[in-house]
């Protein structure tokens, strides 16, 4: 009997490990999911610049059509409905959250190269030229209920135009 239960302990850790294990990996293959969705979204977003001020020479991009191309992107890619949730067969498990667009270009008086630092979320970067920077969460995916809750997936990404390469 004492046999037994030893071996059903060292099963019940077993199974315990393997799934925390496969939670990590989730959590790897989500992050690396949203990651490359927000580059992706972000270089989308970049894209949607003024025309008639870059007639005059002047990179502005356009902010309302710059998040709405934004959205887009992070919808088609991460398999979200209109509200960032993920819809049937995405990878993903809960709601996608934007937690900052910002768009600094010559509209906003910087002069490049620029130091972009926002403490919040730990960018600091210097951008060369006008540049779209967002940051996108999620919660961390959960296989084993704990006591500690885990911490939400924050990725950001930058996209910038360089100037005079």
């Amino acid at each position: 009997m004492d046999y037994v239960i030893k071996l059903a302990f060292v099963l019940l850790i077993f199974v315990y490990s393997w799934f925390f294990q496969i939670q990590n990996q989730e959590w790897d293959i989500v992050r690396s999911m949203l990651k490359d969705a927000n580059n992706m979204a972000v270089h989308d977003a970049s894209q949607e610049l003024n025309e008639a001020e870059r007639a005059r020479g002047r990179l502005i991009i356009d902010p309302a059509e710059a998040y709405k191309t934004f959205r887009e992107s992070l919808q088609l890619n991460l398999g979200l409905d209109d509200s960032l949730s993920p819809i049937t067969g995405s990878r993903l498990q809960t709601q996608v959250k934007i937690m900052k667009f910002d768009i600094v270009d010559d509209s906003t008086g910087a002069a490049f190269p620029f130091l972009y630092e926002d403490s919040t979320y730990g960018i600091t970067k210097y951008i060369q030229g006008p540049s779209v920077i967002a940051v996108i969460e999620t919660q961390h995916p959960v296989l084993i209920s704990r006591s500690k809750v885990q911490e939400a997936i924050i990725v950001p990404a930058v996209q910038e135009y360089r100037m005079g390469d």
